[in-house]
Order: C-alpha cells, then sequence, then structure tokens
C-alpha cells in the first residue's frame, strides 16, 4: 500500500501523458536511428520531472484536495503518506530528473524541465487560488515536455519545436475548460478559481473553448506545411480539428454537463490520435 501511496502522487495518468508527448517530441526531431540510451534516459527524466511536480502540487494543496470529492481520497488528504515524507518524496524525484536530463542529455533539455517544475508548481499552482489566468500560465509547463524530447536529440529549439509546444497549448485548455466545467462546485468547495466558476452563462467559457479549439485546428496543420510530416497526418489533423471544434461550439450552444462531459472525451481521445499520425507520417529527413 505504501508504494502505491507514493506512485499516486506522482499522477500515473497525467505522467504517462507527459512521456508521451516527450516521445514524440523526441521521435520526430530525431535524424536517423533513434539512440535508445538517450531515449530511456530523456523518458526517465522527463517522467521523474512530471512525478515530482504533481507529487510537490499534491502536498501544496492539500488541505484544498481534502474539501473536494473527486480528490479528497488521495494519500495527502487521507492521511496514508506524511507531509514530511511527501516533500523529500517529491524533491528527491524532482532533482533526480533534473539532473539526468542535465547531465546525461544535454543543458538545454534540463533547463527546460527546471522551467516545467518551477512554473508549474511556484507559478500555476497557487494562482489556481486566485485567477482564472492560471489555466493558461499551467498550460506553458504542460506543453513544454515535447520541446524537451525534441531538444533532447537536437539540442536547440526551433519553429518545428514551437508548434509542438503550441499545439499542446491550446488543445490544454478547451481540456481543462471542460473538466472545470463538470466539477466547478467541487472547485468552488477547493477554494480553486477556474473560468466556469464565475461564469455563470457559461458565454466566457465558450468563447475560450471555440476560440482555443479553432487555434488548435490552425496550428495542428503547420507540421506538414514545415515539412515535418507528409499529407495523411494534414488530412487527419483538420479531421481532427474539425471534430474538436465540432464538440466546443455543441458545448457553446447547449452549455450543458452533458456537452462538456463529450468535449473533455473527445479531447482526450484527440490527443494521442493526433501524436501518432503525425509520428506514423513523419518526413524523412
Amino acid at each position: 500500500m505504501r508504494i502505491s501511496d507514493f506512485y499516486q502522487l506522482t499522477k500515473p495518468n497525467v505522467t504517462f501523458m507527459v512521456v508521451l508527448t516527450a516521445l514524440a517530441g523526441l521521435y520526430l526531431g530525431a535524424r536517423g536511428p533513434l539512440d535508445l540510451v538517450l531515449v530511456l534516459e530523456t523518458l526517465i527524466g522527463t517522467a521523474l520531472i512530471a512525478g515530482g511536480a504533481s507529487a510537490l502540487n499534491m502536498l501544496i494543496e492539500c488541505e484544498m484536495d481534502a474539501r473536494m470529492k473527486r480528490t479528497n481520497k488521495r494519500p495527502l488528504p487521507n492521511e496514508r503518506i506524511g507531509r514530511s515524507e511527501a516533500l523529500v518524496f517529491s524533491v528527491v524525484i524532482s532533482l533526480a530528473g533534473v539532473g539526468i536530463l542535465t547531465f546525461l542529455v544535454n543543458p538545454l533539455t534540463g533547463l527546460l524541465a527546471a522551467i516545467t517544475l518551477i512554473s508549474y508548481v511556484f507559478l500555476y499552482t497557487p494562482l489556481k487560488r486566485k485567477t482564472t489566468l492560471a489555466t493558461l500560465v499551467g498550460a506553458v509547463p504542460g506543453a513544454l515536455p515535447p520541446v524537451g524530447g525534441w531538444t533532447a536529440v537536437r539540442g536547440e529549439i526551433t519553429i518545428e519545436a514551437v508548434v509542438l509546444f503550441a499545439i499542446l497549448f491550446f488543445w490544454q485548455i478547451p481540456h481543462f475548460l471542460a473538466i472545470a466545467w463538470l466539477y466547478k462546485e467541487d472547485y468552488r468547495r477547493g477554494g480553486f478559481l477556474v473560468l466556469p466558476h464565475v461564469d455563470p452563462n457559461g458565454g466566457s467559457t465558450a468563447r475560450q473553448i471555440i476560440g482555443n479549439t479553432l487555434s488548435l485546428l490552425t496550428i495542428s496543420l503547420m507540421p506538414t506545411l514545415l515539412g515535418l510530416t507528409g499529407s495523411v497526418y494534414f488530412y487527419g489533423a483538420l479531421v481532427l480539428g474539425m471534430g474538436f471544434l465540432y464538440t466546443g461550439v455543441r458545448v457553446a450552444m447547449l452549455r450543458t454537463s452533458k456537452s462538456a462531459r463529450k468535449l473533455l472525451l473527445f479531447s482526450v481521445f484527440y490527443l494521442p490520435v493526433l501524436l501518432a499520425l503525425m509520428t506514423w507520417d513523419k518526413t524523412p529527413f
């Protein structure tokens, strides 16, 4: 049980998605065969950073999590793990992740990892209780892992890496707003300021969802225009983007929990399929 509790501190589902996006960036940036040792070092370091950031987030938000139905069974609010233990665990794995990426991969990737950790824990986490703009701030560390994968093999940030960042950034906004819509009362109990919480009629939330899904549709076509992927990806991204935009428009029109849940489910489907298409249709260098 103790091992399982510490594992839960790392938010395994979130960490898995972070590692998946880093792997996509690594593969897309690679010229020629991948160095498997480098791949392992990058993914392990990324997983440690993601897990450490999540654990620190849970530690800081322990009291808020205790008030929310969706989080009050977590190891810290449920007192299955002590705060001092959680602090040591999260700091150790975070520092290990930064160290691996800095010294075994390259300093730029390590720097991006450090920025991810610091911005998530010390900017996004406290801002969640003060402003709805925290969602935009939190989307930055959430969009950096594929850039880290890219720099792991390239050693530099190129326009393609910026596009990968933008895809993840714009994807996160409607994804999170759908969650916030469904759990806005829970977020209210926890003391978090999310847009659906302060937007009773849903108008501002709907505009944000449509604006960001439309931006995502546009930016998701850029890999082909830059020569990174082929036409199969282009048309696949177009169909996926239209589907995402459609589910967003439905939320704007209906403004119901049912439509928000459909948006959330489509967002979860959208990202791995888009990344799979991108890697499968990668243009040979």
